[in-house]
């Protein structure tokens, strides 16, 4: 529920407010108030997800009320004049209303503050590990999960991807193996970096991942059934 209040000089305006709202399931309207002191006063106690308010109040213009609260919150904007329309969005308010109050331009307005609500509930997923490769003359970006296994070809790589074409790449086995994680990827041969999370199985010192199948060196093989058979 989208906790509100309603702030407005006139008495048939805070009425209509009360009851457009309870045609409204997700919004819980709290209070109402004539004057912007007690407002204030509830705000500090009591902090609310969306305020309206008229833009003319006594003693104090709803901007300026606005811009003072401490914990400000999301606004909707309602007067008889338009003349003020270009300010409440300036001050990011999500609507401006015209009195007398519509259902249906009212209803819209809230739809809106609910799209913002419902945006800012959705957890921001951290990005994934990557790495950045110069591929002619531009960067390509590799999410290191998708790496499947890499091959040395002289001075240039070979990282084949899950679901991508193989992307080849100026490097050398040593230095590519630097920046991947170490308990993540293997060196298995004098050519082939694997991911142990893509490893199928193992036989005949055959490594498979899928599509591949990559030789297990003497060299490696000890290092590798140390860490793999873990």
């Amino acid at each position: 529920m989208i906790k509100a209040i309603a702030l407005d000089n006139e008495c048939t305006s805070l009425q209509r407010i009360i009851d457009f709202c309870k045609k409204v399931d997700f919004i819980d309207l709290k209070r109402t108030f004539l004057k912007a002191d007690e407002a204030r006063k509830y705000l500090e106690k009591y902090p609310v997800d969306l305020l309206f308010s008229d833009i003319r109040l006594p003693n104090i213009a709803g901007v300026e009320f606005f811009k003072s609260l401490a914990q400000p919150c999301k606004f909707i904007f309602i007067t008889a004049f338009n003349e003020f329309a270009a300010e409440s969005y300036e001050l990011n308010a999500i609507d401006y209303l015209l009195k007398p109050l519509d259902f249906r331009r009212f209803e819209m307005a809230l739809n809106k503050v609910k799209g913002f609500f419902d945006n800012q509930a959705i957890p921001e997923l951290p990005e994934k590990p990557y790495l950045c490769f110069r591929v002619n003359y531009g960067l390509v970006k590799v999410i290191i999960e998708d790496i499947v296994l890499i091959e040395g070809l002289d001075n240039y790589m070979k990282i084949y991807l899950d679901n991508q074409k193989p992307l080849v790449v100026r490097s050398t086995i040593k230095a590519l193996l630097t920046k991947l994680p170490e308990n993540e990827f293997l060196r298995v041969h004098r050519s082939y970096i694997v991911s142990l999370k893509k490893i199928v199985h193992v036989r005949n010192k055959i490594i498979t991942t899928g599509n591949h199948q990559i030789p297990l060196s003497n060299n490696y093989e000890e290092n590798f059934f140390q860490i793999f058979g873990a």
